[in-house]
């Protein structure tokens, strides 16, 4: 059995900005806090939430420097290290084993794309260099790439890579996966509003957007399903697809910033090119946390 590197909720972690667009790094670890204090399973620090696409080099090593720190061992961190350069998720890989991270969630090649030969080869060099366990992050509406079955099923041979977070919305294609896999290959959904499904399928939890607004609430859906209170589960994450929806009204992370900053953190503003929200989306998303209870 390879090393599990956490089951239930994971929360794609939003990066709040200051107004000169540096990182906020009190408000960051404030952020952390209260996702622990709320039973959130585990930091998923520089993922697509965490606007690791424009960070610099230094803004992403330090990001999982100070989520590793502040985390101090109480849940597991795991640090995106992906990239369409082969070469750099490389060393974003070293870089985070050398920090301390518990895993690495690694995505597919964007713009530059690759057959499913080169995709194959770029994982496993990425999982050879890392010596840490791996999440295959497989979200092709973003990059254009989709991990294929057959891929998925060569992947999960090696010892390194643990998982998938499987944002491809194919729920057929996660039941091929988890057949073809099996064990080799633990499976998360990508999707916060197919979480039921892709436990039913024998996935193990969620690396979610919407922890970031109601952390609880996403662990108790994963919580309850493992418990056997199949349709306690269902019913919260039924209850919640109005907020869920509302929190992809826009571009993610638009909208999860913009609900954070309506709840009292200094989210902040996205780095361009992600700007702000017009203000019909915004009345839409407020509506919907005001449904849900949080502000």
């Amino acid at each position: 059995m390879k090393k599990r590197i956490f089951t239930g909720a994971g929360v794609a972690i939003a990066t709040p900005m200051l107004p000169d667009g540096s990182i906020h790094w009190e408000e960051l670890g404030r952020m952390i806090d209260w996702q622990i204090e709320n039973h959130t399973d585990c930091i998923v620090i520089c993922g697509t939430t965490g606007e690791s696409a424009t960070m610099t080099d230094q803004e992403h090593i330090d990001s999982i420097r100070f989520a590793v720190e502040h985390a101090a061992g109480r849940i597991p961190v795991v640090a995106g290290a992906g990239s369409n350069d082969t070469r750099y998720a490389v060393e974003m890989a070293k870089e985070a084993k050398n920090l301390g991270a518990d895993g690495i969630l690694v995505v597919t090649p964007y713009y530059n794309k690759c057959s499913q030969t080169g995709l194959a080869k770029h994982f496993e060099m990425i999982a050879d260099a890392a010596e840490l366990p791996m999440i295959l992050y497989n979200v092709p509406s973003r990059t254009g790439v989709n991990i294929s079955v057959d891929t998925y099923k060569y992947l999960s041979g090696h010892p390194n890579i643990v998982a998938a977070k499987e944002a491809s919305g194919n729920i057929s294609q996660v039941a091929d996966l988890r057949a073809a896999c099996g064990d080799d290959l633990d499976v998360y959904s990508g999707n916060d509003d197919q979480i039921v499904p892709l436990l039913s399928l024998g996935g193990i939890g969620v690396i979610s957007v919407l922890s970031n607004v109601m952390p609880q609430q996403t662990h108790d859906i994963c919580q309850l399903y493992f418990d056997g209170k199949v349709k306690e589960s269902a019913a919260l994450q039924l209850s919640l697809m109005p907020l869920i929806h509302a929190l992809f009204i826009d571009v993610n992370p638009i909208p999860v910033k913009e609900a954070l900053n309506m709840m009292g953190f200094a989210a902040g503003e996205c780095r361009m090119p992600l700007c702000a929200m017009s203000d019909a989306h915004r009345n839409t998303l407020k509506t919907a946390m005001q449904n849900a209870g949080l502000i």
